[in-house]
């Protein structure tokens, strides 16, 4: 799926709109100081877009080429973009009928549109964001079957709709290339001149650490592979390219001795069952950069 629209602006603040599993809000300022001069930006797993929110904010974005292989995320995006006055609408109604609930009518509402499936695109997208901004954790998780199971947050007064921060978003998605697809074909698309940033599921440090349910499969060691095989593939083109990932010894057998930028960087985890685990982690910052200058 592709949706295109015309007039990237200029740099103003913005923040994610959605609640992600992952989400680089604190490691996107670090990405925006080491990101070198480009022409256009390239996001293959768009997840809640903060890097490319701060990218923008920063001043660094002429064009941008984001994707995802989550179909209704990337229609969500596109509903931000081309129809923030009718999801704001929407969002309005949603937050006006669940927040009027006292405890139980608020989760019978929320697992009454967890069971919905709008016909209209506007209507998927504020579902989304209901849910996103009311289920637990704050989770985009999918079963087999590719339904949304995320049970219920019990949050006492969620933000459901946050106008100002929509609007804002719109204004800086205008002229953004938005397409559903699989991060390789998505990055085939770069040139010498542009950046790739790159934000896979990452390999789990522990059995119990994995969200790579985004979609109906999921990332393991094959995708990991395929995923070092599609840097490569950058790097010998010439294209720029940073790509975050775990501290882990399968993820620095797949990189390091070369000739790539291996930085150890301390993020706190965004999201956990118990707030007090929200503890320091980890993670790698992977660069080509002096790489790719050379094949240019």
């Amino acid at each position: 799926m592709r949706v295109a629209a015309v007039g990237v602006g200029g740099a103003i603040a913005v923040r994610p709109f959605l609640k992600w599993a992952g989400g680089k809000g604190r490691l996107a300022p670090l990405i925006v100081e080491r990101a070198p001069d480009f022409r256009r930006y390239h996001e293959p797993f768009l997840g809640g877009g903060a890097v490319f929110f701060a990218l923008y904010t920063a001043g660094k974005v002429a064009a941008a080429r984001l994707a995802d292989a989550n179909t209704a995320l990337i229609e969500c995006y596109a509903a931000v973009r081309d129809e923030p006055a009718k999801l704001v609408d929407a969002l309005g109604r949603f937050s006006d009928a669940y927040l009027s609930r006292d405890a139980d009518g608020r989760a019978a509402f929320y697992y009454a549109q967890r069971a919905r499936e709008p016909i209209d695109p506007v209507e998927r997208a504020a579902r989304l964001i209901f849910l996103n901004r009311t289920c637990f954790n704050g989770l985009y998780r999918l079963n087999a079957s590719g339904r949304f199971n995320v049970p219920h947050g019990r949050y006492a007064n969620p933000r459901i709709l946050d106008e100002p921060g929509l609007r804002a978003a719109s204004s800086c998605l205008q002229g953004v290339d938005l397409l559903a697809e699989d991060f390789e074909s998505a990055c085939a698309a770069a040139q010498p001149g542009d950046f790739v940033y790159l934000d896979p599921p990452y390999v789990p440090l522990s059995r119990t650490s994995s969200f790579t349910s985004y979609t109906s499969g999921d990332f393991g060691p094959a995708e990991q592979e395929r995923l070092r095989d599609t840097f490569n593939d950058l790097t010998r083109r010439g294209v720029a390219a940073m790509l975050s990932n775990s501290e882990h010894p399968f993820v620095r057998d797949l990189y390091e001795g070369r000739g790539y930028e291996l930085e150890l960087v301390t993020m706190s985890r965004a999201i956990n069952s118990v707030g007090t685990k929200r503890s320091p982690i980890p993670e790698l910052l992977i660069g080509n950069f002096a790489r790719a200058r050379d094949r240019r």
